[in-house]
């Protein structure tokens, strides 16, 4: 070593999760002074013994005499084309567990530069200072703090050839600074390896039902559903619906200021101008049961005065009754004309032709999405009144045939959606099979008499049994509904603590094999796996549609918790459409968990487009999802921290991607419940980061990509030693290469 350096200008810069600042990255090159301190040498004038020139594409001196910062002698590098680099390596790895810093001198010449340091796990750019020698000091811990190192690189990650910069002593240090401790319990490891599973996000799972005009277009939502048992009996014409069993049979028109217009104006086309401001797309529920509300007049299915007394009658209509006798049974000669008149698939197909008659046709920006009804295996309670009799697998399957084939008659392109059922027991049973009661999961008479096949995969048959017969696809989406049954999660206030544990836990329902479902159903539901093999088992190339589902507490952070976990899965599973029933009002947490995957950053930034593979140790506790993004490039990391009291630290390693920190991170957490805050740019290393990620907290983090170095026709290192070759990775003194 020398005696006698001339020290000018450091800082020290230390980053430990998120607990500390990061600097811009000039900030390496700064004032200051650590003081004498021992080192290992890797040029001082010149190369240290064992370490060798790997460079390539370049011009370098590695004894030039100005200017030098002390001695003799500097290394003056040139990068004359795009993606070269300047390489310092060793046949044999060198130890360096004694040494807590990695510090060297630049000077940037007429300055303008833009250099990317690579070491182990470490990369950062860096900005030298034009007409001035600076430190550059890194720790290693940094690096993932390394106990051997094999190579060091100053590359070229910009498109374009740059001026002369020079280098000066170059060492390993041992600065004697204690790192400072990361709060936090330690949490469960997470591993992201971007080339692997890879797959595409559709943009269609962040949908909801009925969505508030505001929150749809902050959102840019991308499928809003007229949906709900309402829809089941709403008459286009006149604009009214039947409320159902949801409301006492009641005929209720939807207020206007002009129905003399109609069919002009009604409650749907507003709906779907509101989807088309939006740039939405319009899923419509379109009625199957065969009847529809018959006038604007109030009227409602089940009157007192004419059927008796009942179970329960409207407080503000007492003379319309729930269709139950007061001992709970089902009134058995309800009239439908009472309320509604008889329809055919003319009536669906005249609407159709409304529709695209306003609006064009599905493939011109026009409706695209068509639900063939909504829970028909409820019919029989839900709209007793003009449907009391069980529905069943037949009758599932004719009206599909007639409906679904009535609608790609006037627009071909539209897509269909069926058979929209209600849940568990609807993907297996009819309601015929049910209508039995006692021990009826023994003896289902539908369901045995269709070759004892679940109800959806004999659906499934059919469906494709029309196609081949007709050479036509009538079933674009199996749709599905799924709410989970556990006691006070769906559809509820968050709830006690017991209540919210179970809530997030049971969203393994979703994909969990192995998961127990803790309610009535006693078994793994396995939800999207599950239809994704009955679909390739006897529909291949159906989608999978889930357009009714709700985890509850969406008031509370908890809800929102949950709902991004949900959209994680949904990503990560490969749903191809989804529509959250119930949706939080704009202010509320859960919809904070759509702004994390939609519009983080006020600015419509997205969460990646294409998913990759990420994996937690104990996603219980801590659960992460990535996706790449095709803009720009980078890796976008969802990670959630379900523990209501501890924050949780954890390393997150990256494969197969090679990163440009700084990262950003955006943080949504019960600190603050009205916005998504951007926390403090993350520096982060080559192959992984660690951070610290606060109880009950949803963080975003975007890591941008370095460009991909392009990789010369003849790049052998200027000094390559040939028999030192078998000791290394053919590639691995590239910049990127591990």
């Amino acid at each position: 070593m020398r005696v006698g350096l001339l020290v000018t200008s450091m800082v020290v810069l230390v980053l430990v999760g998120f607990a500390l600042a990061a600097l811009p990255v000039p900030g390496y090159l700064a004032a200051g002074s650590l003081g004498p301190r021992a080192g290992l040498v890797v040029y001082d004038d010149a190369l240290a013994d064992g370490w060798q020139d790997w460079s390539w594409n370049i011009d370098d001196n590695l004894a030039n005499s100005s200017p030098v910062h002390a001695g003799t002698a500097s290394i003056a590098v040139t990068f004359s084309t795009a993606w070269d680099g300047f390489k310092l390596g060793r046949p044999s790895a060198l130890d360096i567990s004694a040494y807590d810093r990695l510090q060297f001198w630049i000077h940037g010449g007429s300055g303008g530069q833009e250099i990317t340091l690579q070491v182990g796990g470490l990369q950062q750019k860096i900005l030298p200072q034009a007409n001035a020698w600076t430190q550059v000091s890194i720790p290693l811990d940094e690096m993932g703090s390394p106990r051997s190192v094999g190579d060091i690189t100053w590359w070229n990650g910009t498109g374009s050839a740059q001026a002369v910069f020079y280098l000066d002593d170059i060492s390993f240090v041992s600065s004697g600074v204690t790192p400072t401790p990361v709060p936090g319990q330690t949490g469960p490891s997470l591993v992201v390896d971007a080339a692997a599973n890879r797959r595409p996000i559709s943009p269609l799972i962040y949908g909801m039902n009925f969505a508030e005009p505001d929150l749809a277009a902050e959102l840019d939502l991308p499928v809003n559903r007229w949906g709900g048992n309402a829809t089941t009996r709403y008459n286009w014409q006149l604009d009214v619906s039947n409320r159902a069993s949801d409301w006492y049979f009641e005929n209720i028109a939807n207020k206007l200021d002009h129905p003399e217009l109609l069919p002009d104006g009604s409650s749907s086309d507003q709906f779907v101008e509101q989807n088309r401001s939006h740039e939405t797309q319009t899923l419509l529920t379109v009625p199957l049961i065969g009847w529809t509300p018959k006038s604007r007049e109030f009227e409602c299915g089940a009157r007192v005065s004419r059927y008796g007394a009942q179970e329960k009658t409207d407080p503000w209509q007492p003379d319309c009754g729930n269709g139950k006798k007061p001992d709970g049974d089902d009134i058995a000669n309800l009239d439908p004309l009472d309320t509604s008149l008889p329809i055919t698939t003319t009536y669906v197909q005249d609407w159709m032709r409304h529709l695209v008659g306003k609006y064009g046709t599905a493939a011109s920006g026009g409706v695209r999405f068509y639900a063939l009804d909504n829970e028909p295996m409820l019919w029989s309670s839900t709209h007793l009144d003009v449907h009391p009799q069980a529905t069943s697998y037949d009758e599932m399957r004719d009206l599909t045939y007639a409906y679904a084939a009535a609608i790609k008659a006037v627009d071909p392109e539209a897509q269909t959606l069926g058979p929209v059922v209600w849940g568990w027991t609807a993907y297996f049973w009819s309601t015929l099979d049910w209508e039995s009661g006692a021990n009826w999961w023994d003896h289902p008479q539908d369901r045995l008499a269709h070759g004892d096949v679940p109800f959806l995969e004999w659906y499934l048959q059919q469906m494709r049994a029309y196609e081949q017969a007709h050479d036509q696809r009538i079933l674009d989406y199996l749709d599905i509904h799924y709410y989970p049954q556990s006691i006070g999660v769906s559809l509820s206030q968050a709830g006690d603590a017991q209540t919210q544990a179970k809530r997030l836990e049971c969203t393994r329902s979703l994909w969990d094999d192995q998961y127990l479902d803790g309610s009535w159903i006693d078994q793994p539901v396995n939800l999207i796996p599950r239809m994704h093999q009955w679909v390739d088992t006897n529909y291949p190339g159906t989608h999978l549609a889930l357009t009714e589902y709700n985890w509850g507490g969406l008031e509370h952070i908890n809800g929102a918790l949950a709902q991004a976990e949900v959209l994680g899965i949904f990503g990560r599973q490969g749903l191809d459409l989804a529509t959250l029933w119930d949706p939080p009002r704009s202010g509320q947490p859960g919809a904070y968990a759509f702004r994390i995957y939609r519009n983080y950053d006020g600015q419509k930034s997205r969460f990646g487009e294409t998913g990759v593979q990420a994996a937690s140790s104990d996603p219980d506790r801590l659960s992460i999802f990535a996706a790449r993004r095709s803009s720009d490039g980078a890796l976008t990391l969802v990670i959630i921290n379900k523990d209501p009291t501890t924050p949780l630290t954890s390393t997150v390693s990256l494969e197969n991607f090679s990163p440009a920190p700084p990262a950003q991170v955006y943080r949504y957490s019960k600190a603050d419940l009205a916005a998504i805050h951007r926390q403090t740019d993350l520096g982060i290393a080559l192959n992984h980061f660690t951070a610290v990620f606060p109880a009950y907290s949803i963080t975003l983090v975007v890591i941008p990509a370095s460009p991909a170095p392009h990789r010369p026709q003849y790049y052998l290192p200027i000094s390559y030693n040939w028999a030192a070759s078998t000791q290394r990775d053919s590639l691995s003194w590239y910049p990127g290469s591990r």
